[in-house]
């Protein structure tokens, strides 16, 4: 039985690890934790949770806790991944897994020193979408990539309080949303890039509402990936990939349980599939099972978080954004 406690009274652990959760017999959510003890307590009488706590280490200092969610804001993913590792637990931090390279650094340090797994929630990338799009790729069918286009893009309107809206929280589109078509790429790519040039708009807070950056691989293949907070009623999840012998289009790589495409055109001819899957985050939540039952490698820890984050201040830098904050 995997016992997950969750460290914040957050809107996306519910979709991410409760509801999972109980659709599985061999994983319970046993507690959560908020600063305000009424926020903790009112979480866990709605999704029947067992302990609520007013203190984050509190939690961490449960022995019937296993794994922690951290779900807090980006701001707050170093201090705290660091402080449920050191306690012996093993971590499934949200994404963007920190402010910059640097904490980032730290964090996966810290797993090294302790032993535990670190792992960063990018669920998108466990769903049979991801392993189709992988294996088409490696089939060869559409030649050598030329060139990739990935774009995340959906309606939030700028609100002051906002945690995706203030910088200094990790808010801004980059990190919000540009991470999973950023992370679509290097995946695919298996290579690090070059960030050739980056342009931002930001908000009055001056965290990005949008993002257009032009990366080139060593390879030679050039990406363009693209996020906004003004994408208008229509949310947007699409990869376009061209190669030597083909090009294919991919549609809500996010969430594909609710809907997605796979148009592969070869020679004037497309071809339009679906794969079958469930919700990202229940692919996810067995990933994790399995590789902490069999101590195997998840795509989504170590290094790959790391250069992740790498890319994304590259970005930031490109388009001239300050984050002296951090």
């Amino acid at each position: 039985m995997l016992r997950i406690g969750i460290l914040g009274a957050s809107g996306i652990a519910p979709a991410a690890v409760i509801h999972p959760a109980a659709r599985r017999e061999d994983v319970a959510i046993v507690a959560v934790a908020s600063r305000r003890a009424s926020a903790a307590a009112a979480y866990a009488a709605t999704h029947g949770i067992e302990r609520s706590y007013d203190d984050y280490r509190a939690l961490l200092a449960d022995p019937d806790i296993d794994l922690v969610y951290n779900s807090l804001p980006p701001s707050e993913h170093a201090e705290w991944s660091i402080a449920a590792l050191e306690a012996g637990k093993d971590v499934l931090c949200e994404k963007p897994f920190a402010m910059n390279a640097l904490e980032a650094q730290r964090m996966l340090q810290a797993a090294e020193t302790t032993g535990q797994r670190l792992i960063e929630a990018f669920h998108d990338r466990y769903h049979p979408l991801s392993l189709e799009i992988d294996a088409l790729i490696a089939s060869k069918r559409l030649g050598e990539i030329v060139s990739l286009r990935a774009d995340f893009s959906v309606s939030n309107a700028f609100e002051p309080s906002g945690i995706r809206h203030d910088p200094k929280l990790g808010g801004g589109a980059l990190m919000d949303l540009g991470c999973y078509p950023l992370h679509w790429v290097r995946a695919l790519m298996n290579e690090e890039p070059a960030v050739v040039s980056a342009v931002a708009v930001t908000n009055p807070l001056g965290a990005d509402i949008s993002i257009d950056t032009e990366l080139h691989f060593p390879s030679g293949t050039t990406a363009r990936v693209t996020a906004s907070m003004n994408a208008g009623p229509t949310e947007i999840s699409t990869l376009d990939i061209v190669g030597t012998l083909g090009t294919l289009h991919v549609n809500n790589l996010v969430f594909p349980s609710a809907g997605h495409s796979i148009s592969e055109t070869i020679d004037g001819v497309t071809r339009v599939s679906t794969v079958r899957g469930r919700t990202t985050y229940d692919h996810q939540l067995d990933a994790i099972i399995v590789a902490l039952m069999n101590h195997t490698a998840l795509p989504t820890e170590g290094a790959d978080s790391l250069n992740n984050m790498i890319a994304i201040d590259a970005i930031y830098t490109a388009a001239g954004l300050d984050r002296s904050f951090i």
